[in-house]
């Protein structure tokens, strides 16, 4: 733990306001990848704020029946199995994704464990050799999809031989056709060398709310319950998380909802190159990805800045017609400017 780092992230807002020298509130926010439009949280009754939490709730059966998965353990959102798991997985060779979320070879990093990196094409080749393979679906930020039936045989080749496969679906609720849990939440789940992190972060819009869930087998879900410690959720957040993972038409309005207006992003950039789009945010490969960062944030339009390969930005969704509409302007100016 000696000499360990805290990673950057979106979100960054106060600070990029102080280093541009513009106004928080004149600030278009683009560099989270969290949905602007998300899940309308209603007025609390005043004893959620009065009592512990209570872990037998209806949370967890509702989150049972949102995810497909008996028994999914919460969490003060998904970061923290992140933290805690490269301590309870089983020794020997890590290989995480590259690029994708940093925290997780960070994690593996601060425990001791020096993950080594593998692109998208080589899953099949690391689930041979790989005690633990980590990634994240769809990935983060280049859009990476993984589908189902590879993310399983991958599995059957790590339990082959002991091994573990860890996916991060924090971006998976508005593509469930990708997700390895779903079904019956009364079935066996997944198999015993799987775990699956859920969050409510992004694509309904609660990242404030610090919600996640992992989905594993009972004796790791027991051994990252004895980690985290008692009560992880605070109780206004898992009213907030139950009636979000409840409401299913709000959840389905809001699939359509984000294929529609990640298009629409997709095609403002598409000038600019080759774009990736996800649900809740699109990724554009850029050689001068900081220049255009730049440029943008003088215009006061803040978007996720990579600067390792592949170099480029990660754009978030507009939340109305005159942010869209900035957008739009800000980025025909940027081109503009880089025209010879």
């Amino acid at each position: 733990m000696c000499g360990a780092t805290m990673l950057e992230h979106g979100g960054r807002l106060r600070r990029a306001a102080a280093h541009y020298g513009i106004p928080l509130a004149d600030w278009l926010d683009l560099s989270t990848g969290i949905n602007p439009l998300g899940w309308p949280v209603p007025p609390l009754p005043a004893s959620c704020w009065q009592r512990l939490p209570e872990d037998d709730d209806e949370l967890v059966a509702v989150a049972a029946a949102a995810y497909g998965h008996p028994a999914p353990l919460p969490l003060p959102g998904s970061q923290a199995a992140i933290q805690v798991l490269p301590s309870l997985l089983p020794p020997g060779p890590v290989a995480v994704l590259a690029p994708t979320y940093a925290e997780h070879p960070h994690a593996f990093a601060v425990a001791g464990r020096t993950p080594q990196r593998f692109a998208a094409a080589e899953l099949e080749q690391v689930a041979q050799t790989a005690q633990v393979v980590v990634l994240v679906n769809p990935n983060n930020p280049d859009g990476e999809v993984f589908s189902r039936a590879r993310l399983l045989a991958a599995a059957a080749t790590l339990a082959a031989h002991g091994g573990w496969l860890v996916v991060d679906e924090a971006f998976g609720d508005a593509t469930p056709e990708l997700s390895l849990v779903g079904g019956d939440p009364r079935s066996a789940g997944l198999a015993d060398n799987v775990v699956v992190l859920r969050s409510l972060g992004k694509f309904y819009g609660l990242a404030g709310a610090r919600v996640g869930f992992a989905l594993a087998p009972e004796t790791l879900r027991t051994a990252l319950a004895e980690r985290i410690g008692p009560w992880p959720v605070a109780g206004p957040a898992r009213l907030v998380a139950a009636g979000a993972l409840a409401d299913r038409d709000w959840q389905a309005a809001t699939r359509l909802r984000l294929a529609e207006d990640s298009q629409r992003l997709a095609e403002l950039l598409a000038p600019f190159g080759a774009v990736r789009r996800n649900a809740l945010f699109c990724w554009l490969p850029l050689p001068d990805a900081r220049r255009v960062y730049a440029a943008l944030a003088r215009r006061a339009v803040l978007t996720r800045l990579f600067e390792d390969a592949p170099c480029g930005l990660r754009f978030g969704l507009p939340g109305n017609e005159e942010e869209w509409s900035r957008l739009a302007a800000a980025l025909e100016e940027v081109q503009q400017e880089s025209s010879p």
